[in-house]
């Protein structure tokens, strides 16, 4: 059974990944505070989760409390604060901090979707990820720089996969009505569909539908109609013999001109080259998300 613990590792190779530390750990004293801005070991990012108590992080002039189920990302050196005030019970955490340039774009790009504070539940893919890690290292003695580097790569894609869920989560309601939508275009595809006529299907003002693709697909509900007429174009130029100018008809687009406009801006090329260039693109299909 794991128990608090900590784990550092230390490689001149600063080609690849790295996991600088790694911990679990129970914090009763106010001693424990750190500035970004002041620590002698720089050049890497941190992660820092609360699983029971309550810490405080100062960022960017503001202070945030980290009770149960929150978390943090920052970047050493950076103008932040976090630090144990005295409470009730111990700040209980778990942290892991890395090394390299992907750690830090994989940084930059959550913090830019989601900010700094990050709230995810204890049994969420990303704390399961990092008890998975953790186990790696304290059971299984794993200090293999590679495979480490494999490990905490697998934890990061956890972490922007949770990051673009976060960024939008929609009401169950909300969610239902745009699993109909979705289903409406990918059925009638190849029908002159309008908003109009999706949101009379969906039972919605069509700028609340455009509002909620926004915020869940980010993106719009004609483009996303656009990307299945395509997958749908696509398919047919590779797999039948039927001509270009049918199957532009047949998957949704007003004219053969306009069919391969739009081809051209997805492919860079028009649709009689690429049914040509199997070599080169051999594939049956291709999706869009």
């Amino acid at each position: 059974m794991l128990e608090p613990s900590s784990y550092a590792f230390r490689t001149e190779d600063k080609s690849i990944l790295t996991i600088d530390s790694i911990g679990w750990q129970k914090i009763s004293s106010t001693d424990y505070s750190f500035r970004g801005d002041e620590r002698p070991d720089c050049g890497h990012v941190i992660f820092q989760y609360t699983l029971s108590g309550q810490g405080f992080i100062e960022y960017e002039n503001q202070s945030h409390a980290l009770p149960k189920g929150t978390g943090f990302l920052v970047k050493v050196p950076s103008q932040h604060r976090y630090y144990y005030s005295q409470q009730k019970e111990p700040w209980e955490i778990i942290w892991l901090n890395l090394r390299g340039d992907e750690a830090n774009r994989i940084w930059d790009y959550v913090i830019g979707l989601e900010g700094p504070i990050l709230r995810r539940d204890s049994g969420s893919p990303l704390i399961q990820g990092f008890w998975k890690l953790m186990d790696k290292v304290v059971k299984e003695k794993v200090t293999d720089k590679y495979t480490l580097s494999a490990l905490a790569y697998e934890w990061m894609l956890l972490l922007v996969r949770t990051c673009r869920e976060q960024s939008k989560e929609i009401s169950a309601t909300s969610s239902t009505i745009m699993e109909k939508a979705k289903t409406f275009m990918r059925e009638h595809y190849p029908s002159e569909l309008t908003l109009d006529i999706l949101s009379e299907h969906c039972g919605i003002n069509k700028h609340h539908l455009c509002r909620l693709f926004q915020k869940a697909e980010q993106t719009s509900p004609l483009s996303f109609l656009r990307d299945r007429r395509m997958e749908a174009a696509i398919a047919l130029l590779r797999t039948t013999d039927t001509p270009i100018h049918e199957i532009g008809r047949q998957c949704g687009f007003d004219s053969p001109s306009y069919f391969g406009k739009i081809f051209r801006e997805y492919m860079s090329m028009t649709p009689k080259e690429y049914r040509m260039k199997i070599l080169e693109f051999p594939y049956s299909a291709i999706y869009y998300e």
